[in-house]
């Protein structure tokens, strides 16, 4: 059973993620346009599962599933789309998860909305520890409910991507 669980903000988070970027380059090769780091990991001083999410960006999406075998010896489970057409997702770890691997063909909007999320809770301590703090409360309510936990957290995240993209957007011209 997968056990939910929300942690300080851990240093060797950015070190974590750059070991896997470097495994992700030498895989996907000139596929790649560019990787980043993304989900509360990524964002210094906030309480997260400790998850490593990264979000690559390729030339041709339908090139990715040629990979598959390379991401399995590399211990991912490739998921397809996984729910989010036009995407690929990867998950290592089993149920003690470590990495989450999501991939975007370059122009996807999905990038963009990770990319807000993360820079605006960057720049917002206020909501970024609100957010934090949600997430602890409700690891400890449903330490054996992922579906509950992400329920949970729905209202916050959609507000907080609404303000996210907005800002985002304004600040990028």
């Amino acid at each position: 059973m997968r056990r939910v669980e929300v942690c300080p903000y851990n240093e060797e988070w950015p070190k974590m993620f750059h070991q896997e970027m470097i495994k992700l380059q030498c895989i996907y090769g000139s596929q790649i346009v560019t990787i980043h780091h993304i989900g509360s990991t990524s964002i210094k001083g906030l309480n997260a599962k400790p998850i490593i999410d990264i979000l690559s960006v390729v030339k041709d999406i339908n090139e990715i599933d040629k990979f598959d075998d390379q991401m399995k010896a590399n211990g991912y489970e490739p998921r397809g789309e996984n729910g989010i057409p036009g995407r690929r997702y990867f998950q290592k770890g089993g149920n003690a998860r470590t990495h989450h691997i999501h991939i975007y063909q370059q122009g996807d909007v999905g990038i963009e909305r990770h990319i807000a999320f993360r820079d605006y809770l960057r720049s917002n301590n206020e909501l970024k520890n609100k957010y934090g703090k949600l997430k602890e409360e409700l690891s400890k309510q449903f330490p054996y409910d992922i579906a509950s936990y992400i329920k949970g957290k729905e209202q916050m995240v959609s507000e907080i991507e609404k303000k996210a993209l907005s800002w985002y957007r304004s600040n990028k011209q």
